[in-house]
């Protein structure tokens, strides 16, 4: 029977519990300021350092998701961080003692790393080359880690070229291979203990731990092992694509950690961008929805951007309206995205002659409304609308949602005493006298900019003194109060 060790949910390492270290020999360090996290999309290792100090952590993020660390396949496009040659903390992005280093820097801002792992497959290169490190490679022989002699791949036998062809068979999609990536048999002892190596040595690195790439590949009782292999108190998160009326679910995955809420997205994207936004009552609740503390959220990421199942950073309103939704409900764990502008969807980041990409610039003036060039680092998590909703969900805390008003195309409600969001998903400009419980007095929109040395820079709301609300909102667009934004006197 597989042991089952108690995972830290995001949840409770934003909540300052389960504080008992990862790691024997990690010393303390700050407590994340909120549940909120970030996707750095192929961001390098020294980009996410400079980003923790200067912005992630000031900022109030909890955790930082980075690309794959492990050596992979040489080529321009992104997809060739999620091909392994080998368990090298070795790639594009930087070196092993520049991702240590990352990890230290982020964890001294109250920042915690965790760290993309691929562990369902290695290359999809049938004629074999060379690594990002020069480890020589076959398309199933992985010199002192895996070979076909040794049967560490499955070889499914179910269709012509062992390709997955039907999504409601579940032992054709964990036992075949997912566009000729060799399929490792993580049913195997041998298979299970290098990859619990692995993900062991990311965690003497520091990092606080893993999205488990392609969960749903791999039978659950195999995700359980591998991960039964880890300190209790490592975060896993697990990709698992639920399509309906098939066999393999989300949920089916929980006794193994939390899993990222396919389905949430897919629903926010819908009433985002008809602007339906009453309809966001009910998101988290549908058929198929995971315990809200065990969902992962998200507007979008690296898969969904490409394939158009969710808002990306160019849907301008939105991608906003989405974005305030996520942050200020109360159901799953967030997770933001950043990463770069492309046209096509293979398309990598910028690199240099060798390979290696180039350190993340972002633009000052870049949002949801500015055209860029493929290439161009959007930098989603710095635009005012997600720091100002990320200082909102701090302020909010674990307060239950009340005041909850709907109308046609139009949602509000508070977070107990503390925050209170209004959204109008129609074309045309609407006032609304709306009931609150925040205390009476000014507050200053969080999504214009907040307060600043006692000043609102934005837009300035009056609560009345029976708690009462007028507020014009222009054609899809929010206001956002909470009680850390207010002016002074």
């Amino acid at each position: 029977m597989t042991r089952h060790v108690p995972r830290r949910t995001l949840a409770a390492l934003a909540a300052g519990l389960l504080l008992g270290p990862l790691v024997a020999c990690t010393p303390p360090t700050p407590e994340p300021a909120s549940d909120v996290g970030v996707q750095m999309f192929q961001w390098t290792w020294d980009a996410i350092a400079t980003e923790c100090t200067d912005v992630l952590g000031p900022a109030g993020y909890g955790w930082v998701l980075t690309s794959p660390p492990q050596e992979h396949v040489l080529g321009p496009e992104w997809w060739t961080a999620y091909q392994p040659v080998s368990h090298l903390v070795e790639s594009r992005l930087g070196t092993r003692e520049e991702f240590a280093t990352m990890v230290s820097t982020c964890a001294d801002a109250g920042v915690r790393v965790v760290a993309d792992a691929v562990i369902n497959h290695m290359s999809g290169r049938s004629e074999g080359g060379v690594g990002w490190a020069g480890s020589p490679f076959e398309h199933y022989e992985y010199q002192g880690l895996f070979s076909d002699a040794a049967g560490d791949f499955h070889h499914c036998g179910q269709t012509p070229d062992d390709d997955i062809g039907d999504y409601q068979d579940a032992e054709e999609v964990q036992t075949c291979e997912l566009v000729n990536l060799a399929d490792l048999d993580t049913s195997s002892e041998r298979v299970r203990q290098r990859l619990t190596d692995y993900l062991r040595d990311l965690l003497s690195l520091g990092v606080a731990g893993f999205r488990i790439d392609a969960a749903k590949h791999m039978a659950v009782a195999d995700v359980e092992a591998i991960v039964a292999g880890l300190p209790e108190g490592t975060l896993v998160l697990q990709e698992v694509i639920g399509g309906a009326g098939e066999p393999i679910q989300p949920a089916d995955y929980l006794l193994a950690g939390d899993v990222f809420d396919f389905l949430y997205g897919r629903e926010l994207e819908s009433i985002a961008r008809t602007g339906s936004l009453e309809r966001a009552e009910v998101l988290g609740s549908s058929p198929g929805s995971l315990p809200s503390d065990q969902a992962v959220v998200f507007v979008e990421n690296h898969d969904t951007e490409r394939n158009g199942s969710t808002l990306r950073w160019d849907d301008g309103w939105s991608y906003l309206l989405g974005a305030v939704l996520m942050l200020a409900g109360d159901y799953g764990t967030p997770v933001l995205y950043s990463g770069y502008a492309f046209t096509e969807r293979d398309t990598g980041p910028l690199q240099d002659a060798a390979g290696a990409v180039l350190d993340a610039a972002c633009d000052p003036t870049s949002g949801p409304e500015v055209e860029l060039e493929d290439g161009a680092w959007v930098c989603q998590h710095r635009w005012p609308v997600m720091t100002g909703m990320l200082a909102w969900r701090i302020s909010a805390g674990e307060a239950p949602v009340v005041d909850l008003w709907t109308d046609r195309k139009a949602i509000a409600f508070g977070r107990g005493e503390a925050a209170f969001v209004a959204l109008n998903g129609l074309p045309d400009e609407r006032t609304e006298t709306l009931t609150t419980s925040l205390s009476p007095g000014a507050y200053c929109d969080a999504l214009t900019g907040g307060a600043v040395d006692g000043a609102c820079v934005g837009t300035e709301v009056v609560v009345a003194d029976d708690g009462s609300l007028q507020v014009t909102l222009p054609g899809r667009s929010a206001v956002a109060l909470h009680v850390g934004a207010r002016p002074a006197g």
